[in-house]
């Protein structure tokens, strides 16, 4: 928690949980993703935290932009940022939606299929377009679905329909899975992304881009490789697998651009056991998965939990949400160690909620409000 974070809290009158980003924090992090690749365009990932004040201050750092939907392209622009530096980066839109986006001035759409490439040459006629690719997200700690990419094989066939309807086929991109934890992650994926290039290059078509996606991490429970250390060994698989020859590179920061920047302050409601033998503690928060915290799903990520309290003994509790809702329990297999002196209403601090809080807290669910939301 910084200093800015302890002293907002400190004088924060209003009831209910909130989360509370340090706009410092996010500087930092955004200089640290440039120094690291240097030669590497930075697109923040506008759904990690889409707060004004966060897109304010990437677009004034020089950021471009990871847009997921018309809402948030909106939103960039909103802050000054021209459409030069926004990807429509969803492969699932609607075709109405993608000629909004080109109205708006947006040229750079990705794609994972042939009826996709159809859809952006009928409503978005000579953009560049990047074919996602499935990838392995081993080391990942929410590692991607197959809902995004086609197999590395149909890439070629995609891109170069493009080519014929008249777009601009640009690039290949991939995603080595949230919170990756393996610096290396990246060398196979860029490995499947230079066989593309020379198989397009062959068909008489020459990719300039590569799109390396997000999954850097913000620091929970474990310990994290830092910024310079992917990079580094992300520059060494390019130079492995392209040569001299390197191609333009994009990144797709959220969680690691602003997951640390956050803190959640939230309250005890209720501490109860479910049998008089049983030894595990039941403690209530008055913020669940439907109130922020819906990446605890299946517990992959385990946020650090801190108290005024922490120097007391310790025994393991379960963790649940405020909502008439059975699957609002956030962590119950592998459950917390809390101070025994913990009570009702005391306040409880749950680090690096910067990252898909507010973006998971939109609707009041059961009548509880959103998550407040602060940026200082």
């Amino acid at each position: 928690m910084t200093e800015r974070i302890r002293e907002f809290l400190r004088n924060r009158r209003e009831d209910g949980p909130c989360v509370v980003v340090d706009l410092d924090v996010v500087r930092d992090n955004y200089h640290a993703f440039a120094h690291s690749l240097p030669d590497t365009r930075v697109f923040y990932a506008v759904k990690a935290n889409p707060a004004p004040e966060i897109l304010n201050l990437l677009a004034e750092l020089g950021s471009s932009f990871d847009c997921a939907s018309v809402a948030e392209i909106e939103m960039v622009l909103a802050t000054g940022a021209g459409a030069d530096r926004i990807s429509f980066g969803n492969t699932i839109k609607k075709e109405r939606d993608i000629a909004r986006a080109f109205e708006l001035g947006v040229r750079l759409f990705a794609v994972d299929c042939e009826a996709e490439v159809e859809k952006i040459a009928r409503s978005a006629p000579g953009s560049r377009v990047f074919c996602r690719i499935l990838c392995d997200g081993a080391g990942a700690d929410w590692p991607l679905s197959r809902k995004f990419g086609c197999a590395p094989e149909m890439a070629p066939r995609v891109l170069e329909l493009a080519h014929r309807l008249g777009l601009a086929a640009y690039g290949i991109s991939f995603h080595v899975g949230s919170q990756q934890g393996n610096v290396d992650a990246w060398d196979s994926a860029l490995g499947s992304a230079a066989a593309i290039f020379h198989d397009m290059a062959e068909r008489g078509i020459q990719l300039s881009m590569v799109n390396m996606g997000g999954g850097f991490p913000a620091k929970y429970l474990k310990e994290m490789p830092g910024v310079p250390a992917y990079g580094e060994a992300i520059f060494r698989s390019l130079t492995r697998h392209f040569g001299n020859r390197l191609p333009e590179t994009i990144i797709e920061p959220g969680r690691g651009m602003v997951g640390n920047a956050g803190l959640i302050e939230a309250e005890v409601v209720l501490i109860s056991r479910k049998s008089d033998d049983d030894e595990v503690r039941w403690v209530y928060l008055d913020i669940g998965k439907f109130n922020g915290l819906a990446e605890t799903m299946d517990e992959a990520i385990r946020y650090p939990i801190l108290t005024d309290k922490d120097s007391d003994r310790k025994t393991p509790c379960v963790l649940a949400g405020p909502t008439c809702d059975s699957v609002d329990v956030l962590y119950e297999k592998t459950p917390y160690e809390l101070p025994v002196s913990l009570a009702i209403g005391d306040k409880v601090l749950i680090e690096a909620c910067g990252a898909y809080t507010t973006t998971y807290s939109s609707v009041a669910f059961n009548g509880f409000s959103p998550l407040a939301s602060y940026v200082i």
